[in-house]
């Protein structure tokens, strides 16, 4: 990272970060001068609309404990007395979601189990506190905690009550003192999500119910855009939040208590832009942190939209564009990286699109990966692993790492520590216009991501015909002076899983044989394509093997690049791919 803006973008992030830390302690010094609240009794729990599966119980109640794609085997010790093998396998853990599981069970064994486990973590005093203790799993923990109460509270004795009760009351407080201590944003919005919660469920919380409500609508009305997009422009933290905000609009109106306008109109907001993302088959677009999507949990989701809404398809504020004819869909991400407090999970994939055609994928971005060390996290960030163009394999985006000389790696590593790997510096200057002529829609987007290394500006435009059948494209690169005559722009196409695509007439044509036997035609002028292998990250079991379209040129010699997808007019086997190759054309 000696790059000179960046090296000076991560001193200033340095100096902020130190602000925030005397201010920290501050707060902490003064809070201890005050005792927590206390709820006299909980009036009622909130539904939790996330899928359980009584299956887990059992596998809890044996000391078999798997979450994020990592699992340990306690052999009948307590799982907090374990390091965690990942840190999203402790965010699960003592976010005590799986509670769900327990309740699904509904026998008494469960009911047992889960009462010993909170009381263990309690009393115990385990458990990695860094993890633990961040404000947005002390948020998750508190909403666990609250919905999972008729499990939890069930056949416990009196003393256990008042103990339970005293733990939902230190929550409060801590996650207040996380809030005036300055906690990074998304952290503030999980915590006034919580405090509600608690506001709403407990008798004895007024006062900070109100304290909640005024900073849930103070960041609900600066996290949620116009559009409805999160400004992360992450598609994840939108369905995570959802899931939360959905049963709170509930509660306000169950206990009769005015609902702040903020939240009723996120919700109406969100709906739709998650639709925007929606492909055939049922998942979301992998932009900025997008990985496995749980299928049933956004069924789930989905069922709460009592409009029924459509999906946007312009989405200005939040950077994304939905191009759709026929059973031909085009999702683009046309943004500029968001703030730099919400950006741990953002790529760098400007100008990166997916494209299906009804329940088939067929050009995707690698995704964020469901189980992997956090060097296959970052390298998913990368603008290689998104379906766009780069230059010399640099990425348009540059994180927080920890590169650069003695100084420069002691501060990435605190900063690693305090706010995550967030993006330092990348596309500054981002447009996007659509129109549409004789029924074909048309997008243009350009970004300034290369421009201050190498003097170029990448500008990509999509064409999508009236019957979906076609998908044209092109990509400009704009030079002025710099390194633009020895760079190469390298354009990625990564194909889905499932695809045989295979090279025809010296590589002027690729054939892709999709799963459902549909074939298309890739072709490109003036180059020729390349088939590399790729991988693709976003699943369940953690990555599966793939292949991407290359497509290679040098900006001062050729700065422009023309391609096109078209489906063919019949369907093709994989053996008749192999058989026939370029007659099929």
């Amino acid at each position: 990272m000696d790059f000179g803006p960046d090296r000076w973008r991560l001193y200033g992030l340095a100096a902020r970060e130190a602000g925030r830390a005397v201010r920290e302690s501050a707060v902490w010094s003064l809070s201890k001068l005050s005792s927590a609240p206390v709820p006299t009794r909980l009036l009622f729990a909130p539904q939790d609309l996330r899928t359980a599966d009584p299956t887990i119980a059992t596998d809890i109640y044996s000391g078999f404990f798997a979450f994020s794609g990592r699992a340990i085997t306690t052999g009948g010790r307590s799982p907090f007395a374990f390091a965690p093998p990942s840190r999203a396998w402790g965010q699960a853990l003592y976010g005590f979601g799986w509670l769900r599981h327990l309740r699904a069970a509904g026998t008494a064994l469960a009911q047992a189990n889960a009462r010993s486990l909170v009381d263990e973590f309690v009393t115990s005093k385990l458990g990695d506190k860094r993890i633990a203790c961040s404000p947005e799993i002390t948020a998750r923990r508190l909403m666990s905690f609250i919905s999972q109460s008729p499990l939890i509270l069930e056949g416990a004795d009196h003393a256990f009550y008042q103990r339970f009760l005293k733990l939902i009351g230190q929550h409060v407080r801590t996650l207040e003192r996380q809030v005036r201590a300055g906690a990074l944003p998304f952290q503030q919005l999980m915590a006034a999500i919580a405090l509600c919660y608690a506001g709403l469920c407990c008798e004895g919380l007024d006062r900070n119910l109100r304290r909640a409500s005024r900073l849930l609508a103070r960041e609900l009305e600066r996290q949620i855009l116009a559009d409805g997009g999160h400004v992360s422009r992450n598609p994840r933290i939108m369905v995570d939040l959802l899931f939360d905000l959905l049963p709170l609009r509930q509660m306000f109106a169950s206990r009769e208590v005015d609902t702040p306008d903020a939240l009723l109109h996120a919700v109406d907001r969100m709906l739709p832009m998650v639709r925007l993302f929606r492909h055939g088959d049922g998942t979301l677009s992998h932009f900025n942190g997008m990985g496995v999507t749980a299928a049933d949990h956004l069924a789930t989701l989905l069922t709460y939209d009592d409009m029924r809404s459509q999906p946007i398809h312009h989405a200005p504020h939040s950077g994304y564009e939905r191009l759709e004819a026929g059973r031909t869909l085009v999702v683009a991400d046309v943004g500029a990286p968001p703030p730099r407090p919400l950006s741990q999970d953002a790529g760098a994939g400007c100008l990166s699109f997916e494209f299906s055609s009804a329940a088939q994928r067929i050009v995707v971005n690698c995704g964020t990966p469901y189980i992997a060390g956090d060097p296959i996290i970052q390298a998913s960030r990368s603008t290689v692993a998104h379906s766009t163009a780069s230059i010399d394999d640099v990425s348009s985006c540059q994180i927080v790492d920890k590169k650069g000389n003695w100084l420069q790696r002691r501060i990435s590593a605190w900063i690693l520590r305090r706010v995550g790997p967030v993006v330092l510096s990348g596309p500054e200057r981002v447009a996007a216009e659509r129109s549409e002529r004789e029924h074909v829609q048309i997008l243009g987007a350009s970004h300034d991501g290369y421009k201050a290394r190498y003097g170029i500006t990448h500008e990509r435009r999509w064409q999508l015909a009236p019957k979906g059948n076609v998908l044209e494209g092109e990509d400009n690169f704009w030079s002025e002076g710099g390194q633009a005559g020895t760079v190469q722009a390298i354009i990625r196409f990564h194909l889905a899983p499932g695809i045989r695509a295979s090279r025809a007439q010296n590589g002027r044509v690729v054939m892709l044989v999709l799963p459902n036997r549909e074939a298309w035609q890739f072709s490109a002028a003036p180059v020729e394509a390349e088939l590399e292998d790729s991988v693709f990250l976003a699943t369940a079991e953690g990555m599966r093997r793939t292949e991407q379209i290359v497509l290679t040129v040098r900006p001062g010699e050729m700065p422009s690049v023309r391609w096109r997808f078209e489906r063919l007019a019949r369907s093709y086997s994989a053996e008749q791919l192999a058989e026939q190759g370029p007659d099929l054309i």
